[in-house]
């Protein structure tokens, strides 16, 4: 995976551009993630939110509920709706989860990890060779060192 990965909405109104490698790629099989996105699961590639840089477009924030109470925010394209990235989790604003099927090529970013599996829907299929969680899971037992340095580093925290 390199860093110059672009994406968009729907419509093409918001454009945007990686200018680094995602530090991590979920696919998160939860019932939160399932009615948010109204398929099985989410796939998220985490990065720095400084490192999207907005093309075209402004996307616009909403705010939602989480299953923790913290909330998450989902920012959406405003003209077509299609949800571009979020913030939530102990980094909120400082990373973005950016939804990797809103990369023109996201076969460019594949899971690095399955979680919240234990209400994974039954017909989906996990491939071998990747790490499942029934729940979550310990950053430093996954992550590679350099992700979690700049994952901190984000959070004030490096």
């Amino acid at each position: 995976m390199t860093d110059g990965l672009e994406g968009g909405c729907a419509c093409g109104a918001v454009r945007y551009r990686l200018i680094d490698t995602p530090l991590f790629v979920h696919c998160c099989h939860c019932t939160r993630c399932q009615r948010e996105t109204g398929a099985a699961f989410a796939v998220n590639a985490m990065i720095e939110t400084g490192k999207v840089e907005l093309k075209s477009g402004a996307p616009k924030r909403y705010e939602v509920p989480t299953a923790s109470g913290a909330g998450q925010a989902i920012l959406r394209c405003e003209a077509c709706g299609t949800a571009l990235w979020s913030h939530y989790g102990a980094a909120r604003d400082a990373v973005a989860f950016v939804k990797v099927g809103t990369l023109d090529d996201a076969t460019a970013a594949p899971p690095d990890i399955h979680i919240f599996t234990s209400t994974r829907l039954p017909w989906v299929q996990i491939p071998e060779g990747v790490p499942v969680m029934t729940a979550f899971y310990r950053r430093s037992e996954y992550w590679p060192d350099d992700a979690i340095a700049r994952y901190d580093a984000a959070r004030g925290k490096g």
